[in-house]
């Protein structure tokens, strides 16, 4: 018992230096009294009505267990998540309307974009990763942790969410060959942005400029240790821990642990991300058909409309890899993703049906036990 309850100390010391910590990382510059500069734009605002002339807007900076960090025009402050029960599940990034007074939540404006996945593990649930996103910076380096499948997992999330996508590639000063690295990741995808670069030289991250100016919120995702918290310090977050990536196998540590919004030299926001190992796709078949488009261009001239495209006569499909106008490997990370997308989001699919099953059956003994305490 004495064990126990001194672990719940050390977990609330732990938890008020988070939020001590969060409150100065996030808090607004001086004389910051425009909501551009947290990501304000015209759709926000068509969204309000007159009823919410009264009500303060904020943005979720970042998310902390039982605690949101949300960001206002005058400065950022602290909530209870059970003062916000009313806007839903939140993500980094949603915009709310907050009672002036009790700062109780009165709802969540509509999103612009939501990058999403299913919950790592076997837990059948979608895990809400950052929301109102301009322009995704799906990071990699150029060693042996570089996979072009992982980089089209990440590429059908960004294209779902209706995301720029931009690639970059880091640790370039490490690569014997980094253009050759490039020039594989770019072929995934016609007109795809791919830099490669030293995340610690200012200089070359200064190429990403254009995508962080004020008004603009970006966010960094990639597997641990590839380089994400020291590009993020390039662009202007606060000094965040990194980790030295293994030797044996080239993969990296967590160093992030929760989602954030940072400032940025150029203006703009960032929101960090820990390091992902497993990223499972529901609910994104428009994200593959757009990664996808070759193979799908092809399996339209297949004999049958149906083709598995694994041994069934006049595959167009089997034929390009064949004449080596499809990379083999190409295709089998198409089946692979699209069946784990068609399997996730079927799982999603009864998971909300069934929790509106028990939604109907709870209103509906409420509704007789009121009937019963009223005598009809």
């Amino acid at each position: 018992m004495r064990e126990e309850n001194s672990s719940r100390r050390a977990c609330s010391l732990s938890n008020k230096a988070c939020f001590e910590q969060a409150l100065v990382q996030s808090a607004p510059p001086a004389n910051d009294s425009n909501l551009r500069q947290l990501g304000w734009k015209p759709a926000f605002e068509q969204q309000l009505t007159t009823g919410d002339a009264g009500a303060l807007v904020a943005r979720v900076g970042a998310h902390l267990g039982s605690h949101l960090l949300c960001m206002t025009e005058t400065g950022t402050t602290l909530l209870p998540t059970s003062l916000t029960a009313a806007c839903g599940e939140l993500a980094v990034g949603d915009w709310l309307l907050l009672e002036q007074d009790s700062l109780r939540g009165i709802r969540r404006l509509e999103r612009n974009s939501l990058i999403a996945r299913k919950a790592a593990g076997e837990r059948v649930k979608t895990q809400l990763i950052a929301a109102n996103i301009d322009t995704l910076f799906i990071v990699s380096s150029c060693n042996q942790e570089l996979s072009l499948s992982r980089l089209e997992r990440y590429l059908a999330l960004a294209f779902a969410a209706e995301v720029h996508p931009i690639v970059v590639l880091t640790k370039a000063d490490l690569c014997d060959s980094p253009d050759q690295l490039r020039q594989q990741v770019t072929s995934l995808k016609r007109d795809l942005l791919v830099e490669t670069m030293d995340a610690r030289d200012p200089a070359q991250v200064g190429v990403l400029t254009n995508w962080c100016r004020e008004g603009q919120t970006v966010a960094l995702v990639g597997s641990s240790g590839v380089g994400k918290s020291t590009l993020a310090m390039s662009l202007g977050a606060p000094a965040l821990a990194v980790q030295d990536i293994r030797q044996d196998d080239a993969k990296g540590r967590h160093t992030t642990t929760a989602r954030w919004i940072h400032r940025l030299h150029a203006g703009g926001l960032l929101v960090d991300t820990p390091g992902m190992r497993e990223l499972q796709l529901a609910e994104c078949e428009s994200g593959l058909t757009e990664v996808f488009d070759d193979v799908f261009v092809l399996a339209e001239q297949c004999r049958f409309r149906d083709c598995s495209h694994q041994s069934e006569p006049d595959c167009a499909v089997q034929a390009a890899i064949q004449s080596g106008e499809l990379p083999a490997r190409r295709l089998n990370s198409f089946l692979k993703l699209q069946a784990e997308q068609a399997r996730n989001a079927k799982l999603l699919h009864e998971l909300h049906q069934e929790s509106r099953k028990q939604g109907q059956f709870f209103k509906s003994v409420m509704s007789a036990k009121r009937k019963r305490m009223r005598g009809e």
